[in-house]
């Protein structure tokens, strides 16, 4: 099924999904941020960065740790790595009964939560333990009726990436949304101020790079030049608070295309080292086989979408941070399977010569680096 924008899809969604709703096309947008957000974090997981990935993480500016912002995702150097059985399994799975089995835990202040609920949900990238420079992080990697498996991961606080999620729906009868370029501009702020490479504008236009050395002198050049001379040589003391940033879009009558972009859209791309832009097509094309025209690799995932926005209240288990093991499991599947086809759904916007290829060898350079 095809759509002439994400914005008809919307209206398609408040009317076949979210009938019960008091305003139908604010639920059906709501669920539209979830989905937007759902694709860029299995995206992520099906180039190997899972155990990087911390969820919801206040990430603060560059030497301005009085000032911090949430970005959906933010990615961390790994310091050290874990497998851990659970055996035999007793639901929920708490902190607490993790800890007994994690020696280098039992004397640090854990978290109270559930890394696995009784009823079967999930959360991704649990943080269990946290001290000012280490995140101990959860992902479930194996689940029967009587074993759990987990990789828990010792991260570094301080991220190599972050990537963050901007939609903005419209209301009946107006053209764009009143909060459009406030999103916007806010998104641009965080880009850039959280990494010690810094962008100045020239006369002309282009952008210079500055990023100071640990003996006080400075690094100058080309932003982009600078960006791959610190990617791909910089001794590593000399990347401490470098963040390599990356905003995904997606149009919901706001952002236009990829082609014809408006204010918005150029705000974000001069702000972000990498600005992708998930395209109507893209998006349309995973509603469709995951809720309008099921497919039934993604049934599970469907029955969880239905269940978390079904008029009652109860946990949702279809979230980036919540989800069902069994919609997990098919949403893996289908995204390191459909590889190739999911990253046809994005247009990169910039770098102008960038593309996804080029953006998962570079994260997982900076993911390599000895931090």
């Amino acid at each position: 099924m095809t759509f002439e924008s994400v914005d008809a899809l919307q209206k398609t969604l408040a009317d076949t999904v979210f009938q019960y709703a008091a305003d139908r096309k604010k639920a059906a947008g709501r669920a539209l941020g979830t989905l937007v957000e759902i694709i860029t974090f299995y995206t992520l997981r099906a180039w190997d960065l899972r155990d990087h990935i911390v969820i919801e993480r206040s990430v603060p500016e560059f030497a301005n740790s009085a000032i911090a912002h949430n970005v959906e995702f933010s990615l961390h150097p790994i310091r050290a790595r874990h497998v851990v059985d659970i055996a035999p399994l007793s639901l929920p799975l708490t902190v607490a009964k993790l800890k007994r089995n994690l020696p280098f835990l039992r004397e640090a202040a854990v978290k109270s939560t559930q890394v696995l609920s009784k009823h079967g949900v999930k959360r991704n990238a649990c943080v269990i333990a946290e001290s000012a420079d280490r995140l101990v992080v959860a992902n479930v990697d194996a689940l029967d009726n009587s074993r759990c498996r987990l990789a828990v991961c010792e991260l570094l606080t301080d991220p190599f990436a972050i990537f963050e999620c901007k939609r903005v729906g419209i209301e009946e009868g107006m053209r764009k949304g009143p909060q459009t370029i406030e999103k916007a501009k806010q998104g641009a702020y965080v880009a850039r101020s959280v990494s010690s490479l810094q962008k100045v504008r020239l006369r002309n236009g282009e952008f210079q790079g500055v990023m100071e050395r640990r003996d006080g002198t400075f690094r100058t050049g080309s932003y982009g030049d600078l960006l791959r001379e610190v990617i791909d040589c910089s001794p590593v003391a000399d990347l401490r608070g470098f963040i390599l940033t990356v905003g995904v879009v997606s149009n919901h009558g706001n952002w236009f295309t990829s082609g014809n972009q408006n204010k918005e859209m150029r705000v974000l791309a001069q702000s972000y080292d990498w600005l992708l832009f998930l395209t109507d097509a893209g998006l349309s094309q995973f509603i469709d086989k995951l809720l309008l025209n099921p497919s039934p690799e993604l049934a599970p995932a469907r029955e969880a979408f239905l269940a978390s926005y079904s008029g009652t209240s109860g946990a949702n288990r279809f979230t980036k941070v919540r989800v069902s093991v069994d919609a997990d499991e098919a949403l893996r599947s289908y995204f390191s399977t459909h590889e190739a086809e999911v990253e046809t759904w994005f247009n990169v916007i910039s770098p102008r010569q960038g593309n996804l290829t080029n953006l998962q060898a570079d994260l997982r350079k900076l993911a390599a680096k000895d931090w």
